[in-house]
């Protein structure tokens, strides 16, 4: 086990790729993040552009092993499609559950978004406000 870092960690470069991807935060990230920093009273914590090992995450609650990735489009290049399929396998592995939204349901919904990202923080719908039920499957990823 030594030299291995803890999940949570990036290598030196992955750190200093984070921290420039945060000041790149498109429109639907930046209004998703309102709504994450919206839970931390909750006891909820979520790091953007999180370094996980070699990859960098949107958003990742650590504590609950969460990511929530927001992506413009569907990918046009099979070859960015196999890197998040690899980085999404890797995460599962690591005991990480992964949701994945797309701009446009941010854009449009975003109140939905976030009872999909309850649902899977809390999945059992005593923790969620009376009338909204959770999603069916957020807790599976």
């Amino acid at each position: 086990m030594a030299g291995r870092r803890p999940v949570g960690w990036g290598d030196g470069v992955a750190n200093q790729n984070a921290r420039a991807l945060r000041k790149q935060l498109t429109p639907q990230e930046v209004k998703l993040w309102v709504k994450l920093r919206e839970l931390k009273p909750l006891g909820y914590h979520f790091r953007r552009q999180a370094p996980i090992r070699n990859y960098i995450v949107d958003f990742a609650s650590f504590r609950d092993r969460l990511v929530i990735e927001v992506d413009g489009g569907q990918h046009g290049m099979e070859d960015g499609a196999r890197r998040d399929a690899r980085r999404d396998a890797f995460l599962r592995g690591e005991a990480f559950r992964v949701l994945r939204f797309w701009n446009f349901e941010v854009d449009q919904n975003l109140e939905g978004v976030m009872q999909v990202v309850l649902s899977a923080l809390h999945p059992h719908p005593t923790g969620l406000t009376a009338g909204h039920p959770p999603h069916a499957s957020a807790g599976e990823g």
